[in-house]
């Protein structure tokens, strides 16, 4: 049973580490695999007040959050050959990746609900310092290495509150409109497609 909680901090080690040494650390040069997270993801969440619509597609797209899901899937997976020897680590840190997307997904879904749950994530997209606050799960790791900064409740936080959950249904409301678009659009591309359709069948 000390599996269970010798993987969760390897979890959180592993995600302060590959956060900030490999999606910020190699992810800012817009030549690397990783440049998808400085590049896309944090563009999108901070000029939507948290909030990313690439969250909005499905898993394994052809996007930042797909290649995010895929990276997961793979960091899972290396660790399964340990499973016979250590099954409650292996499970855990199994689990912690699901519990990662998970969260980070939601949080930026409805950056309400990170601001109030995850407020260390909240804070590495909207405070003043993206570099820090690199726990998303958990802040465990920031507090022993020293890079928790909190920005929720703070003076110029409070300032900007409402500017930036503005920024948020703005950027929601976009992609409700995108999406009804696309969806008229495939629906009128159907119906001309059937209509089509028995017309041909009618002139045989």
């Amino acid at each position: 049973m000390i599996g269970i909680p010798l993987g969760l901090l390897y979890a959180n080690a592993a995600e302060w580490a590959i956060h900030k040494y490999v999606l910020h650390g190699l992810g800012k040069n817009k030549e690397s695999y990783w440049s998808f997270h400085w590049h896309d993801h944090h563009k999108n969440a901070r000029k939507s007040g948290g909030y990313d619509l690439d969250y909005e597609q499905l898993p394994f797209s052809n996007s930042p959050q797909g290649k995010e899901a895929l990276g997961l899937t793979g960091l899972a997976l290396a660790h399964l050959p340990l499973f016979p020897i250590a099954p409650f680590f292996t499970a855990t840190v199994c689990y912690s990746t699901i519990d990662y997307y998970r969260k980070h997904k939601k949080s930026h879904l409805d950056p309400e609900w990170a601001r109030e749950n995850l407020p260390w994530h909240y804070d590495h997209h909207m405070g003043p310092n993206q570099d820090a606050n690199w726990g998303v799960t958990h802040p465990w790791f920031d507090r022993i290495m020293g890079t928790r900064e909190e920005y929720v409740g703070t003076e110029k936080e409070v300032a900007r509150r409402e500017r930036d959950r503005e920024k948020c249904e703005r950027a929601k409301s976009k992609e409700k409109r995108i999406v009804r678009e696309t969806l008229e659009e495939k629906i009128s591309a159907l119906i001309s497609v059937g209509k089509k359709t028995v017309q041909s069948l009618l002139d045989l």
